[in-house]
This record gives C-alpha cells, sequence and structure tokens, in this order.
C-alpha cells in the first residue's frame, strides 16, 4: 500500500504538479538526449540560478526515487539483488521521461534517468544495509 502511495505521489509531481511546470503541455516535443548536460549546466551555472532549482534537480531526483529501491524487495515479494534493482529503477524512470516525452507534460532527460536510477540503487543499498543490521540484531538478541 506505501508503494503504490509513492508511485501515485511520484506520478503526480513529475507529470501534473504546476510547482514543476507541470501544468499545461508544451508545444513540440522537448528532450535532452546528451548524458550529464543538465547535470553539468545546474553545477556550472549554481550561483547563478536559484538555489532551490539546483538542490531541486541535483538532490531531488536522487532523492524522489531513493524510496523507489528501498520497497523494490516487498513489491516483488522476492530476494531483490542490485542488478534487479539497476533495472527497474531505470525502467520505471524511463517509462516516465517517454510519457513526459509523449505527453509533452515535461522534457524527455537523459540525465533524468541517470539521477533517478542512482537514487532507486541508492536507495536499495541503504535497505540492503538495514536489513542487515537488523539480522545481526536479532541474532544477537536470540542469544
Amino acid at each position: 500500500m506505501l508503494f503504490i502511495i509513492y508511485i501515485i505521489v511520484l506520478i503526480y509531481f513529475l507529470l501534473f504538479s504546476d510547482g514543476f511546470g507541470r501544468g499545461q503541455a508544451y508545444e513540440e516535443m522537448r528532450y535532452n538526449l546528451e548524458p550529464f548536460f543538465e547535470i553539468r549546466r545546474f553545477i556550472k551555472y549554481r550561483k547563478l540560478l536559484p538555489t532551490e532549482s539546483v538542490v531541486l534537480n541535483l538532490v531531488g531526483n536522487v532523492a524522489a526515487f531513493m524510496p523507489f529501491g528501498m520497497l523494490l524487495r516487498f513489491v516483488r515479494r522476492q530476494k531483490t539483488n542490485a542488478f534487479a534493482a539497476f533495472f527497474y529503477s531505470f525502467a520505471f524512470t524511463f517509462g516516465i521521461e517517454c510519457v513526459q516525452l509523449i505527453t509533452r507534460l515535461g522534457v524527455f532527460d537523459v540525465d533524468d534517468i541517470i539521477m533517478n536510477t542512482f537514487g532507486g540503487i541508492l536507495g536499495y543499498m541503504i535497505y540492503r544495509i538495514l536489513a542487515c543490521i537488523d539480522r545481526r540484531r536479532r541474532k544477537h538478541v536470540s542469544k
């Protein structure tokens, strides 16, 4: 249930939120296919851009997909390895970017795919670390 709520909120912000400029569609399809172009631009011009825009783009794109990686194991109802976390994070992000391109409610940006996928993997790694700590704690308590 938590995963479904997370997905609905994420889709709202990525496709429909006026606060992120998604209120109305662009007239033409917009896209960036050059890896790290937008990332470099936000870093290079970080002092000229509003801090909120820089943080939202660089940190927000990673942080927004960390719950995806953390909850993936529970949604799949089976053990999940790093490759599966990468694959599902990439596929979900790619799908969202395609919807943004087709509906013109956003920009298809390869940098978003990179950062979102990284966020999914980071979330998966955090889940694994916490699960390992929990197993050790339980093992120690049961002795």
